[in-house]
């Protein structure tokens, strides 16, 4: 018995690992379970494949029931999860060819790009990971820039461009260490290795293409740090195609409605970027004029002294006044000495309770003690606090005890 039968001899054999274009097949009925309000079923031979090594599981039907999971026991059994039990003795399978393509292309891409930075850099891969839109690699190493990713990348294409050879094989660890594999395996026995012609070679249980012109195209999405290694982020295939086409209508899209071409994006959002800098600066200094303003405003016609003569209180509620508006106005007016306010945005239902520096109190512990009765939270510093107010209804009678309480 050679390599490759002893490495099928198991208790489900596994289709796929010869022909992962085999989309039908015929299998005999081993058992069939009841788990939860699910079953397990398990069969002689199957080409579904199971959740396994980054690689998400397939789905399709058996017979006219649909396969919603796909597991590996133990590593000699695969159970598929259906929504209600078969109970003949025998079942045709079916699988869902788009999305195994999907994850062949995936997985095969994946191959080459941890290859491509073996071979440029020297990065080793240390997890893979499919995603349902994005797929991933973890790579060991210091740092990843700019040019890093782009000659990976197109080393990738390079190898799809040229639609190498992709075949499978079989061999012990040691025999494979011999002919030169990317990875170290420490499992015993017999691998499959999955062969492109004369760029990598690696152990791998996975569907993957028959030749790499199949994956059509690699993109790398983005790259970010990831505690002691670096993620990239790829799509290949149908999905490349997708990530393109979706770029190309976001960038038409952004180019119409700023009245410009595609090539002239970059330059425009820069003089947008500026223009709006410069905006936010104007609208900042007239905020703050209206501020200075306002506070003459109330300090001369809307403060009271307090019953000692020690200070002067001012109370005001605004309707549209934000929080940020109404700290800038409460510093406007404590600047000048023997100030203390309450300011409240209406809408907002925002509260600041500030006073000058040189009087005694303290305005955070005022305002805890305020805001309690009133289901709201706030606090602060001795001189500034603010915070939320629980029930607007409540904004005059909030306003009405914190000028007591000042007093």
């Amino acid at each position: 018995m050679n390599l490759a039968s002893k490495l099928r001899k198991m208790a489900t054999e596994r289709l796929y690992y010869d022909d992962p274009f085999l989309c039908e097949f015929d299998a005999a009925v081993i058992a069939c379970e009841p788990v939860g309000d699910r079953w397990h079923l398990r069969l002689d031979r199957t080409a579904f494949y199971p959740t396994s090594g980054g690689q998400p599981f397939d789905t399709g039907r058996l017979n006219d029931v649909a396969v919603i999971d796909v597991s590996d026991e133990h590593g000699d059994e695969i159970v598929h999860v259906v929504e209600r039990q078969i109970v003949s003795p025998e079942v045709h399978g079916v699988i869902d060819w788009p999305r195994r393509f999907d994850h062949m292309q995936q997985h095969t891409a994946q191959h080459m790009l941890s290859a491509a930075f073996i071979e440029l850099f020297g990065f080793q891969t240390v997890s893979f990971h499919l995603g349902r839109d994005i797929s991933t690699i973890d790579l060991a190493t210091p740092s990843v820039v700019a040019r890093h990713l782009e000659e990976a990348e197109r080393r990738v294409n390079e190898i799809i461009f040229e639609d190498r050879e992709i075949t499978v094989r079989y061999g012990t660890a040691e025999e494979l260490a011999q002919e030169g594999i990317r990875k170290k395996v420490d499992r015993e026995g017999t691998l499959r290795v999955i062969d492109i012609e004369g760029f990598d070679r690696q152990p791998c249980g996975g569907t993957h293409l028959s030749r790499t012109g199949q994956a059509g195209m690699l993109l790398l999405r983005k790259c970010e740090r990831q505690k002691q290694n670096w993620r990239v982020e790829f799509v290949a295939g149908f999905r490349a195609l997708a990530a393109a086409r979706g770029d190309l209508a976001v960038l038409r899209s952004a180019a119409e409605e700023i009245g410009c071409g595609m090539s002239e994006l970059p330059q425009m959002i820069g003089k947008m970027q500026e223009e709006r800098r410069a905006s936010q600066r104007d609208a900042k200094k007239l905020t703050e004029r209206l501020a200075e303003l306002e506070a003459a405003h109330l300090l001369a016609r809307n403060a009271e002294s307090t019953a000692n003569g020690s200070a002067k209180i001012v109370s005001a509620i605004f309707d549209d006044a934000e929080q940020s508006y109404l700290a800038m106005l409460a510093a406007k007016l404590t600047a000048s000495p023997g100030v203390r306010a309450v300011l409240v945005g209406r809408s907002a239902q925002c509260i600041v309770l500030t006073q000058s520096a040189e009087l005694p109190g303290d305005a955070g512990m005022l305002l805890r003690e305020l805001l309690a009765k009133f289901g709201g939270k706030g606090g602060g510093s001795k001189v500034f606090a603010q915070g939320r107010v629980g029930d607007a209804a409540a904004i005059d009678e909030i306003v009405h005890e914190a000028r007591r309480l000042l007093g």
